[in-house]
């Protein structure tokens, strides 16, 4: 096989790595196929007929891809006549944009992992009608050329959109084309032009330039192991990955400040740093002239997190029952349990119908595969004491085919002594993934990761219409307990280049638009350093709108609203 085969072949597991021992760059054969993406981070394809199946116990938790889902509630397709440019006005934006500031983006990369984008629409064009979108790489398309050094998907240049854009038949020379709309309405939050002097569009940065990934979607195999609808959409953390390093390239390319805008998330992991993915992005963060901003999911009334003790607040039990409501027609579900040291826990679980698995405990890693008599359930266990990223013990449980109504996870102590009275937390995918909920469920710690990665900024959502939090949005902090989300951002019914959009990634288009104003002002206008990450959280933060009845940090505003005007305000000593 050749090697792009070998990677998008179903035949071939995905498994990440930050350990150069295990592969021999020399090697050339059909057994596996390594791709480094930064010092010692790579991602190995390897044949699944000469590996052990897909479990944690044969593997690790942090190698096996983690599936990833937009963080978008809906997509009102209408027209309006004229423009609403109050999310943008909210968020201090708009004011950027005017003398004596005239802040546009003028010399700043934005970069988009969704997908991809129709750019054939007028606000993604210059005046003159040529693209602003410097390159876009389609991962789903096979029949071009890729990026230098990637060695799937077809990279489309500037000079090859120029080209079709002149066309009667644009689709014809670069095919490429964003079917379901999210990540061109992101963009054109981002960066779209103005159009009639910004009377018809106009978005927050309208002078930047774009470079689009349109990923690719999961591998079978893993949809099954992770129990996804096989129509349901989602992304893998490989192709995301290889996503960012392509973008990030670009600073070095042309000499420009560069923006990724990451509007996915998931719910798997253990909602704090740690793991591989947020290691590399929060590397990249830091990097100067680079900032990622990622959203924070919509999360937070989904019914999917679950907070709680062994011990009860008196002491008065020494156990947790954790309902889990399963509705009808549900194929499967998987569920992950983080506890807290130094505690070591137990689990049962008990059928709607009475049964029981009995007792689980384990000190060494070890998958347990349960049926049961009265129910066509499969339930598959695996149990890390501790886990590689974390260090905090981590129980996966698969529910194949489970029985509807109220499921009973029991969670106790393996030893009679517990401290902190055995906090432990537990999520459930995404909402787009299922429709399974905990009974009683915690809104908190609801953000989706990457957004809790370190170096990055990481926003949540607000309506800025009724000055609310938006209800969906998810919430901090981190399971670790540092302060997660940073800022608030407009979200609900905001304009797009096809209608109104609400969710946690429009608050993300809209906060790296305000990036890249302010990069404009640091970096190509000299005005400050290079620039990252880092830096433009803190100017955000010193340039936040507060509330007087709230204290922050807070769980769901983080440090208070969007406003890059007030940044500028606070740089000029005018507040």
């Amino acid at each position: 096989m050749t090697v792009k085969e070998m990677i998008l072949s179903n035949d071939y597991m995905d498994m990440i790595t930050d350990s150069k021992e295990l592969w021999d760059e020399n090697y050339i054969g059909n057994e596996y196929y390594y791709q480094q993406i930064e010092g010692d981070i790579g991602i190995f394809y390897i044949n699944r007929e000469i590996v052990p199946p897909l479990t944690i116990s044969n593997y690790t938790y942090r190698s096996i891809p983690k599936l990833f889902g937009f963080a978008q509630e809906e997509l009102i397709h209408e027209h309006n006549a004229s423009f609403d440019s109050s999310a943008l006005s909210e968020s201090g934006i708009l004011q950027a944009q005017r003398p004596p500031l005239s802040l546009t983006g003028i010399g700043v990369v934005i970069g988009f992992i969704d997908t991809g984008i129709r750019y054939t629409e007028d606000v993604f064009r210059n005046a003159d009608g040529s693209t602003r979108i410097l390159a876009i790489w389609d991962q789903t398309i096979q029949s071009g050329e890729p990026p230098k050094g990637l060695k799937y998907g077809t990279e489309f240049t500037r000079e090859m959109i120029n080209a079709a854009l002149q066309s009667e038949t644009p689709l014809s020379y670069v095919p490429s084309w964003d079917m379901d709309g999210h990540g061109t309405a992101m963009v054109s939050v981002a960066a779209g032009s103005l159009l009639e002097d910004g009377i018809a569009f106009r978005g927050a940065a309208p002078n930047s330039q774009m470079v689009v990934v349109k990923c690719k979607e999961a591998k079978r195999y893993l949809k099954e192991y992770y129990l996804v609808p096989e129509d349901q959409s989602v992304y893998e953390e490989p192709d995301i990955l290889l996503a960012i390093k392509y973008i990030e390239q670009f600073a070095i390319a042309y000499h420009r400040p560069v923006i990724i805008c990451l509007g996915m998330g998931t719910n798997m992991g253990g909602h704090s740093s740690g793991p591989l993915f947020s290691n590399y992005i929060d590397r990249t963060a830091v990097r100067r002239s680079r900032i990622i901003v990622a959203s924070g999911g919509n999360e937070g009334n989904a019914g999917h997190h679950y907070f709680g003790t062994v011990k009860g607040p008196d002491n008065d039990r020494q156990y947790n029952d954790v309902e889990i409501l399963v509705q009808e027609k549900s194929s499967g579900f998987i569920t992950e349990l983080w506890g807290t040291l130094p505690n070591a826990l137990a689990i049962s679980i008990h059928s709607p119908r009475g049964e029981s698995t009995g007792k689980i405990e384990s000190r060494v890693r070890k998958s347990r595969h349960f049926t049961f008599i009265y129910e066509p359930t499969e339930i598959r266990i695996d149990h890390v004491l501790v886990e590689e990223a974390t260090g905090n013990e981590l129980f996966v449980i698969r529910f194949v085919n489970p029985t509807p109504g109220i499921w009973v996870i029991r969670v106790s102590g393996a030893d009679d002594v517990l401290s902190n009275r055995g906090e432990f937390n537990m999520w459930l995918p995404i909402k787009e993934q299922n429709n399974t909920v905990f009974f009683h469920s915690d809104p908190d710690i609801t953000l989706t990761a990457p957004s809790n990665a370190d170096q990055i900024v990481s926003v949540s959502t607000y309506n800025h219409i009724s000055g609310g939090f938006y209800e969906r949005s998810g919430r901090g902090f981190t399971r670790g307990g540092e302060i997660k989300p940073d800022i608030a951002v407009p979200g609900v019914l905001v304009d797009t280049i096809l209608g109104k959009m609400t969710g946690s990634s429009i608050s993300a288009a809209i906060t790296a638009g305000a990036a890249a104003q302010f990069m404009q002002w640091a970096v190509v206008e000299r005005n400050g350093r290079h620039l990252e990450s880092r830096e433009f959280r803190s100017y955000l933060i010193l340039g936040a709108t507060r509330s007087a009845d709230l204290t922050y940090p807070n769980r769901e505003w983080g440090y208070g609203r969007l406003n890059i005007t007030g940044t500028f305000d606070t740089l000029a000593g005018l507040s």
